[in-house]
């Protein structure tokens, strides 16, 4: 429940918060008035020594969250694809957060399966090794079938991590109404909001059957990749806490020296890295949103493998378009049609200029081409556009928001395997073949032709459905007149009412 009792696990956190020094972090990043300022930091200071500790060799807010577990750390790393909420600069340092804490017992992991699968491991696997990896919500084992004696990763939920969660939420939402009510200018970054978004994300990703959905799905889309490639999904052995995918072997797609000595080359990989991104994003509508070296191998015939579908970006097929048609035109510097696309979106009030707009792209766009080509950034260029589209008016679109931090982590990975990469150079030929066989003439049939079958899908009922349509037209609800007769009984019974209280009242007097 969402009350005054979680006070104290606020005190805790505002404590932790203080003694690391992110109190003072957040609070300037967030521009909270003076008075917020002094009531957050009165409240918290003498109680600071009930705040943890954390690591002092990282940065205060990192530092913080990672001492306060699970709930806030995964807290932090959703918040760092919400730079219009916490900007830029706190984004940035919410991206060092890891998702790294001590496994849980064996026994443990070993029960979970038991009560998840209806079977003991030992019926089901000939080998299961201790944890390979520990994150905040799950741990991951390798083992083998006992059947076949194919390698599969096993992700387990930490027991009791549900309920953990729900209180933790539960506190946060406390706190946002908290803030909400103190400083009414805080409302613009919608706390409310962004405690409901993480909710349902942490939800999505405590029932490992949507990720297992998702790495399904993604799976499906990728399957003609070439070099590109998704563990299966065994969906006999996973459920609600527990999944099961297909061992990816190979090189982490960090470790440069282990990709350099398998042989394979660091430059074509870091170019597959982005055109796979941006083909995903694109042409499915469906990539993958944490990206990150952790989530990729390098397997040993030089295909890229991902793993770990927590967490998933989706883009409807118009904004694809709109999103493309923008890539293209600060690909060829036509700021005039990239200030047009916005205004046949609606992302932009039709009350500004276009021209006008169309001079702050250029002066957005200009800078980055004239920069040398190992400096040019795709996602630096998506980050100053979101600045000044927000100054003309246009509203805060999460998924776009969501696609530029990711862009920033696979600009890094791709980076990381290839400092001189061209990322334009590298990102035209995907955008440019999207733009042809979406935007084209075969796009339009292609449009006509869905229209066409929705339309007989729904013709019988077309006639009937104008026909309803052009009556409400013509007589609008009316909303009756309360009877005047329940009024009178109303007031009647109001009235007799009334007096027997007085009554009463004057004889006990």
């Amino acid at each position: 429940m969402r009350g005054p009792h979680n006070i104290i696990r606020l005190i805790r956190t505002g404590a932790t918060f203080e003694r690391t020094g992110a109190m003072k972090v957040v609070l300037e990043a967030l521009d909270a008035p003076p008075l917020v300022k002094g009531v957050f930091r009165t409240i918290v200071w003498p109680f600071q020594w009930l705040g943890y500790k954390g690591d002092v060799n990282v940065p205060p807010v990192p530092r913080a969250l990672t001492a306060l577990g699970p709930a806030y750390i995964k807290f932090g790393q959703i918040l760092s694809t919400r730079p219009d909420v916490v900007g830029n600069d706190m984004a940035i340092q919410l991206r060092v957060l890891q998702d790294k804490l001590p496994p849980f017992s064996m026994k443990e992991a070993k029960d979970e399966i038991e009560r998840e699968l209806g079977q003991t491991v030992d019926q089901l696997f000939s080998t299961f090794s201790e944890p390979v990896a520990a994150a905040s919500l799950a741990q991951v084992h390798k083992a083998h079938l006992a059947e076949t004696g194919d390698a599969v990763a096993i992700k387990v939920l930490r027991p009791g991590i549900e309920k953990a969660f729900r209180k933790d939420i539960d506190a946060f939402y406390f706190a946002a109404k908290t803030i909400e009510i103190l400083s009414p200018s805080s409302r613009r970054l919608r706390p409310m909001e962004v405690i409901t978004h993480f909710e349902g994300v942490v939800l999505g990703e405590l029932d490992l059957r949507l990720e297992s959905s998702a790495a399904s799905e993604f799976a499906d889309n990728t399957a003609e990749d070439a070099g590109f490639s998704v563990p299966r999904v065994r969906w006999h052995l996973s459920g609600r806490r527990v999944m099961t995918l297909d061992w990816a072997e190979g090189v982490n797609a960090g470790d440069n020296d282990g990709i350099d000595a398998a042989g394979h080359s660091r430059e074509q990989l870091a170019t597959r890295v982005l055109q796979m991104f941006l083909n995903h994003a694109l042409r499915d509508g469906y990539f993958h949103g944490d990206m990150h070296q952790g989530n990729l191998k390098i397997g040993a015939n030089g295909d890229i493998i991902a793993y770990d579908f927590g967490i998933m970006g989706r883009i409807d097929e118009y904004t694809r378009r709109v999103y493309a048609e923008i890539l293209y035109g600060f690909i060829r510097r036509d700021y005039k049609r990239v200030a047009e696309v916005h205004f046949e979106a609606g992302y932009v009030p039709a009350n500004r200029d276009v021209d006008e707009f169309a001079r702050a792209l250029r002066a957005v766009g200009e800078p980055i081409f004239g920069m040398d080509a190992t400096r040019i950034s795709m996602a630096r260029l998506l980050s100053y556009l979101f600045e000044v589209t927000e100054r003309f008016g246009m509203e805060t679109r999460t998924e776009l928001i969501h696609l530029q931090r990711t862009m920033v982590v696979v600009e890094g990975v791709a980076r990381s395997m290839n400092p001189k990469m061209n990322i334009w150079e590298d990102a035209r030929p995907i955008v440019e073949a999207y733009i042809k066989d979406s935007i084209g003439p075969k796009a339009v049939l292609q449009d006509l032709m869905k229209t066409a079958v929705v339309l007989s899908r729904y013709g019988s009922r077309l006639p009937a459905m104008a026909e309803a349509a052009v009556i409400r037209q013509s007589n609008p609800d009316h909303v009756p007149e309360p009877s005047r007769r329940r009024a009178s009984i109303g007031y009647f019974l109001a009235g007799v009412g009334g007096t027997a209280f007085i009554g009463w009242i004057l004889q006990t007097i």
